[in-house]
């Protein structure tokens, strides 16, 4: 049995909570600082993507597999192209709620990924994992955001974006706002999508194909044959990425209520999700 389907049963949900789930994914897609990798992990559909993305053979041979996550990719498309402009005004005019509230949703879930990352059983090596990975992590987000550095965009850099905007899906926890704020690529990126250009859409997607095409076999693999490690070491890079968007510097009172509401709300979706399992 292929370890990938121990969470078959959390695709048994309601499609229109999948729907949200994919609105959110597609949120995190594209606000800064933000991981949409971060949020398939959460609701616990990472690996069922991996495997897809390896196995693009299964769209056949496996319409089990993918057809519950048409729901959550017609969501992530609304999220990004849609509902994200909506946030986005929320975000510049209420940044530190509004990214509190986001991240008080992961932080509700982590003992679900907890939970999930045991169900194998564990070893001490595991959560060694999960704390490398999480350290790592602090010190790559954080040496981002405090360098400054310019780059004039032309095909090659968004060939680059391209790269990042999938990574961020295959290595949840890195945000490709973050990995392109630092460089000053993030909003030309952004501008050149929004407006259909051809110079910024063919590179990236370009870029994109590509880094799925040569990773997500290696990912699907690891998870294969290394559940349990991989996925504490996932968890701590969740845990890491959402701890650095949080705006420690400009917490005040509503902020702090929106982040312990979102940590509520993200705890009871999932014993939601919980109570779907077999």
């Amino acid at each position: 049995m292929n370890p990938l389907r121990k969470d078959d049963h959390k695709m048994n949900s309601p499609w229109w909570m999948r729907f949200g789930q994919g609105l959110l994914i597609g949120l995190g897609a594209v606000l800064p600082g933000i991981s949409g990798g971060v949020l398939c992990v959460v609701f616990g559909i990472y690996q069922p993507v991996m495997e897809l993305l390896a196995n693009p053979r299964l769209l056949f041979s496996r319409p089990a597999l993918w057809k519950p996550l048409l729901p959550v990719f017609f969501g992530g498309v609304c999220g990004f192209l849609g509902v994200a402009r909506v946030l986005s005004v929320l975000l510049d005019k209420y940044p530190a709620p509004s990214v509190c509230l986001f991240a008080g949703l992961i932080l509700g879930m982590i003992p679900g990924l907890l939970r999930d990352a045991g169900s194998r059983g564990s070893h001490p090596r595991d959560w060694t994992c999960l704390w490398a990975a999480f350290i790592v992590t602090i010190l790559l987000l954080t040496g981002l955001q405090l360098a400054r550095i310019t780059i004039v965009p032309n095909w090659f850099w968004y060939f680059f974006c391209g790269i990042c905007a999938a990574l961020s899906i295959i290595a949840p926890g890195l945000s490709f706002s973050t990995l392109l704020m630092p460089l000053g690529l993030y909003v030309p990126f952004l501008a050149g999508l929004s407006s259909f250009q051809a110079g910024t859409i063919l590179p990236s997607v370009l870029g994109a194909l590509l880094t799925v095409i040569l990773l997500s076999r290696v990912v699907n693999h690891l998870f294969e044959t290394k559940y349990s490690p991989a996925m504490h070491a996932m968890t701590g890079l969740v845990l890491a990425a959402t701890l650095v968007i949080i705006p420690f510097g400009q917490m005040s009172l509503i902020a702090l209520l929106f982040l312990a509401g979102g940590i509520l709300a993200g705890y009871e979706m999932d014993r939601y999700n919980a109570r779907y399992a077999v």
